[in-house]
């Protein structure tokens, strides 16, 4: 999905995308030339095909600090940047929405901050989102609205264009009454997503969450999950987001990876079981809690190093932000000190790593763990879950999942635990570590099942076939081009 050609952003486009970020990375080449190249992730691979060769547009930041970009063509689809200052970055993105919203949603894990110049940033930089899109979309078009950045959008948007249809996605969890009340701009940001025709979560207790919201701290009328607002009907679901199952699939069963697979195991000394963690670093993910979960299995006796092993893989984060530096540190600590009380000459009992990994690395990680352990304390989806389902078509492994991570919901077979509760958690990775493997495979056989017929194509195009359906009263319309 390279490209490079600037030009004049394109006002008539049917179907528009805005999120914090641009589908693409700036990369330098070795020559020193720059160039943009397709970003990695899920959401990019989902909406690409809704926008591209449609004449759809995406809206979002550069990634850069400082002056925008000129809108550039990139994969069919009409890219528009979105300028943020240094100022900006600090207090939109680093403050409000890394160090007040995210706690706040993740069920406090980590105190939130509230700064009313934070706010006053946050206010400033939806504004300029919504500004840009209202000037690339076109006279009835789509626009969709991704995530916890951007919440005060659909109502900004809608101010400026009545005449758009307005879908608004949160990928991370949404909290209880009790807990959105602490923040000081509460009214605000759900006046800020009632702008929108639908509003979708990861599961419907967060849809209820915000139903609730509405209706005790708006006083507005609702039946079922459609709220009455302003004259219009806003409807909040559920629309679990997934992965591209078949293409994981694929990629994992792929001779490299699976040589690499083998290659990886005997690296590790060819270990009896390896367990897996993979996570970006961050305080909701429960990193600590599976170290030592492990740590306390080592010295119970249960389980031997290094016939045992546990591999993690914990991917950068936020490094700038002073939780995840002290985080970091003593996820390192805890690490030292199980490698040096339970390690031998034969090998360390625990490989760490705090780097990013190509996706056949991955893969290939999936492939040869024995035991894919999620611990999250809150999570909105945890697609890490769905990749390790998806990248065993052996049927081999097992899937350890905290029953708060949005996923346990769909990965039913999986050895749920309570990642507060340690001992749960030691038991039910000693069951998935000594699980027959005939008991193993009708497990993964049955996520299998459920991933293939839930998959991307199928979060993307349900979400976009309700908000046609709800922004018509029920009457099927789309603008042309615009048809999921």
């Amino acid at each position: 999905m390279a490209g490079n050609r600037a030009g004049e952003v394109r006002a008539e486009s049917p179907v528009v995308v805005v999120a914090n970020r641009l589908p693409v990375d700036q990369v330098t080449d070795p020559d020193g030339t720059s160039r943009w190249q397709r970003s990695p992730g899920g959401l990019v691979t989902a909406l690409e095909p809704f926008v591209a060769g449609r004449g759809g547009a995406w809206v979002g930041w550069s990634g850069s600090a400082g002056e925008a970009p000129e809108p550039f063509e990139s994969g069919g689809m009409s890219l528009v940047p979105v300028e943020l200052t240094e100022d900006e970055v600090d207090r939109y993105y680093e403050g409000m929405s890394n160090a007040s919203l995210w706690p706040l949603y993740h069920d406090v894990v980590e105190k939130p901050e509230y700064h009313r110049t934070w706010w006053d940033t946050y206010v400033q930089v939806n504004r300029r989102f919504a500004d840009r899109a209202a000037e690339v979309a076109a006279e009835g078009a789509i626009v969709w609205v991704h995530d916890y950045q951007l919440q005060l959008v659909p109502a900004l948007l809608r101010q400026r264009r009545p005449d758009l249809t307005i879908g608004f996605f949160l990928h991370i969890p949404f909290p209880p009454y009790e807990l959105f009340t602490q923040l000081p701009w509460r009214t605000a940001i759900i006046e800020g997503l009632l702008g929108a025709d639908l509003v979708g979560f990861q599961r419907p207790t967060a849809a209820a969450n915000f139903v609730q919201l509405a209706r005790r701290l708006h006083d507005l009328p609702a039946r079922g999950n459609v709220i009455e607002y302003e004259g219009r009907s806003v409807a909040a679901r559920a629309f679990p987001i997934s992965i591209d199952v078949a293409a994981f699939d694929r990629l994992a069963s792929s001779p490299e990876v699976l040589a690499r697979a083998s290659e990886i195991r005997e690296e590790l000394g060819n270990p009896e079981k390896i367990i897996l963690g993979v996570d970006r670093l961050d305080y909701t993910k429960g990193i600590g809690v599976r170290l030592q979960a492990f740590e306390e299995l080592l010295e119970d006796g249960i389980l031997e190093a290094p016939q045992t092993v546990l591999v993690q893989v914990a991917t950068p984060s936020r490094e700038r932000v002073e939780h995840y530096v002290h985080m970091r540190e003593q996820i390192e600590q805890q690490v030292g000190h199980i490698n040096g009380v339970f390690g031998s000459i034969a090998g360390p009992a625990m490989h760490y790593f705090n780097q990013s990994m190509p996706r056949e690395e991955l893969a290939a990680l999936y492939r040869v763990a024995d035991v894919m352990l999620v611990t999250p304390y809150r999570d909105g989806m945890n697609l890490v879950a769905k990749e390790y389902v998806a990248a065993r078509g052996d049927l081999g492994g097992t899937l350890v999942l905290s029953e708060f991570a949005g996923a346990a919901a769909e990965l039913k077979q999986a050895f749920l635990v309570n990642p507060h509760d340690i001992a749960g958690v030691k038991n039910q990775l000693v069951r998935a570590l000594r699980t027959e493997p005939a008991e193993g495979a009708r497990r993964m056989r049955a996520m299998r099942r459920h991933l293939a017929r839930n998959d991307l194509e199928h979060w993307a195009s349900s979400f976009f076939d309700a908000l046609l359906m709800q922004a018509s009263g029920g009457q099927e319309r789309a603008p042309e081009g615009a048809q999921a």
